[in-house]
């Protein structure tokens, strides 16, 4: 069998930013090409952690202008203790967590037996020009068999003209043989730049879970 061999001083290959290389039918057989628009940044394992933040420019974390809207994915968070699920910015790199924000919040849950059933708005879970931790779910229970998996998105977050959205959705199970599904809807209420964010349970470690960053180009 013949072993086909290319002349790296003919590939006409552009380095392009955000693109890969692939291949085509033109004579020197590569091209650039789109990558996907979904870009994984950082992933972040607890293991009886207290916090897990995600800070730019530190270990390998990009959260500035690069992107126009950030995505964390949340997988089996497993709090040492049954207890809701926060996060919180920051504008000063980590150095502290205390956003002003307005949130939203409701819920919806239905029991295994399907006798009991709810869709309403979550007021204990909102917050008005607040700068505590905000709750992205309620009530995420330490059963050997439970937790809490969902996704947060933050839009513009480096904006230093406009407030910084966000949404968020977290499923969890609940002791009492309940689904409970958490939304959040909310801004942080300031025109300087979000460059960190923290998550961490309400009291005591996030005993284990993932958490996965990822960047979103434009379309």
């Amino acid at each position: 069998m013949a072993i086909s061999k290319f002349n790296y001083n003919s590939f006409n290959v552009t380095p392009v930013a955000g693109a890969a290389l692939a291949f085509d039918a033109d004579a020197d057989g590569f091209s650039t090409a789109t990558s996907t628009a979904l870009t994984h940044i950082k992933t972040l394992t607890a293991s009886s952690s207290a916090t897990l933040s995600f800070v730019d420019g530190s270990s390998d974390v990009v959260f500035d202008n690069t992107y126009p809207v950030y995505l964390f994915k949340f997988f089996n968070i497993h709090p040492a203790s049954t207890q809701p699920f926060l996060f919180q910015g920051s504008t000063d790199t980590g150095s502290s967590y205390g956003v002003t924000m307005t949130s939203s919040a409701f819920r919806v849950f239905n029991n295994e037996a399907g006798t009991s059933t709810s869709l309403s708005a979550d007021t204990g879970n909102d917050q008005a020009q607040a700068t505590g931790f905000q709750k992205l779910h309620g009530n995420i229970v330490n059963s050997n068999d439970h937790g809490g998996s969902g996704e947060l998105y933050i839009f513009s977050p480096s904006s230093t003209t406009f407030v910084k959205h966000f949404l968020s959705r977290i499923n969890a199970s609940l002791d009492d043989a309940v689904v409970q599904e958490q939304f959040i809807a909310g801004y942080f209420n300031t025109t300087s730049a979000i460059d960190a964010i923290q998550f961490k349970m309400n009291s005591g470690n996030i005993d284990s879970g993932t958490i996965k960053l990822y960047g979103i180009k434009d379309s």
